[in-house]
């Protein structure tokens, strides 16, 4: 298929810039993928389509404050954002300066955290090695910033180390967050739970990946970025024993699908390069409560395969026109 399918426009004063006031009172698009109908509601009625004996799969990441800011002997600005821990201290990170970083720079991020680039990738990443008694646990919150991703166009302030995170957040790994997550609040939980609702966690630490469009013009040709994924043994058994299995956000419906042998999800942990394009054959996801996500991503790509991919941008085309607000930080739909 070609990339061009997976385009569309839309207005950019959309992109949602702030969370709602209340997690779970965004708007909420609701589409029958078999009757090709869609509905409009407010998130926090999820509950009136959920039935007993449902299971909803949650990812649990939790979104570590990746962005520092610093500066170079030199004088010069730079940004690094860490993608993945190496070992103790040293991180795979990207890097933005006013000059073209090379090795053995040395950042100086607060009195007490420097760094210093100890390798140059081919790929556009550097390999930084952090110096400070307490890093990396106790200074991330300390001088790290959320993470936001590009299109929320400006600085994180400290409403999102809260914000952009989920309430059930517990394993911290992501730079960047499971945002279908995000609308669910404890209260709205406990309703579900209330219904009769089975509530699994698994883990998949979401990458920087997530934000890199499809450069290639033929859709298969795209190789995905792998990531870290848990499933234990309490999770599998409450999805194998589902009436219907509900994947919140295409980060859980990743590690869900990554997860089956024959037919069934089975306790795991490793590294998924899962790449889930139309034709892909869904084996344990029923339903995909998600985001609107960017154009000519692979998460547009991959809720295009759950559907039918003219009926996803239908979808689409009917929130633009209803003005619902767009990406991370934006509305919800649920696929049913």
């Amino acid at each position: 298929m070609n990339l061009s399918t997976f385009d569309f426009r839309y207005p950019p004063e959309l992109v949602a810039q702030i969370p709602e006031d209340s997690r779970d009172h965004a708007r909420f698009l609701i589409a029958d993928r078999r009757a090709k109908t869609i509905q409009h509601a407010l998130f926090y009625q999820i509950v009136d389509f959920l039935e007993p004996g449902d299971c909803l799969v949650l990812n649990d990441t939790k979104v570590i404050p990746a962005r520092f800011y610093g500066k170079k002997d030199s004088g010069g600005r730079v940004e690094l954002v860490l993608l993945r821990e190496v070992k103790e201290d040293i991180w795979r990170c990207l890097g933005y300066a006013s000059k073209k970083l090379k090795l053995k720079d040395k950042i100086t991020i607060a009195e007490d955290l420097t760094a210093e680039i100890i390798e140059i990738e081919k790929e556009g990443t550097f390999i930084a090695q952090f110096f400070s008694g307490a890093f990396p646990r106790q200074d991330l919150w300390a001088y790290g910033h959320m993470p936001l991703p590009p299109y929320i166009d400006r600085p994180s302030q400290p409403p999102d180390k809260e914000r952009y995170q989920t309430v059930y957040a517990k394993n911290s790994g992501a730079v960047a967050a499971p945002t279908a997550g995000l609308h669910w609040s404890t209260a709205l939980m406990r309703k579900a739970k209330d219904k009769g609702v089975e509530m699994a966690m698994l883990t998949l630490h979401v990458g920087h990946g997530t934000f890199q469009p499809i450069r290639e013009q033929v859709i298969e040709d795209h190789k995905m970025h792998a990531e870290y994924f848990n499933m234990d043994d309490s999770a599998a058994g409450k999805i194998n024993g589902a009436r219907r299995v509900i994947a919140v956000g295409t980060t859980t419906a990743r590690a869900l699908e990554s997860s089956v042998r024959d037919g069934r999800v089975i306790a795991q942990s490793g590294w998924t390069e899962l790449y889930m394009y139309p034709g892909y054959d869904f084996k344990v996801v029923d339903a995909l409560q998600t985001n609107f996500h960017q154009p000519k991503s692979s998460l547009l790509v991959m809720v295009s395969a759950f559907a039918e991919t003219n009926f996803i941008r239908q979808c689409y085309e009917e929130a633009i026109r209803h003005r619902y607000r767009l990406f991370s930080y934006g509305d919800t739909m649920l696929i049913l």
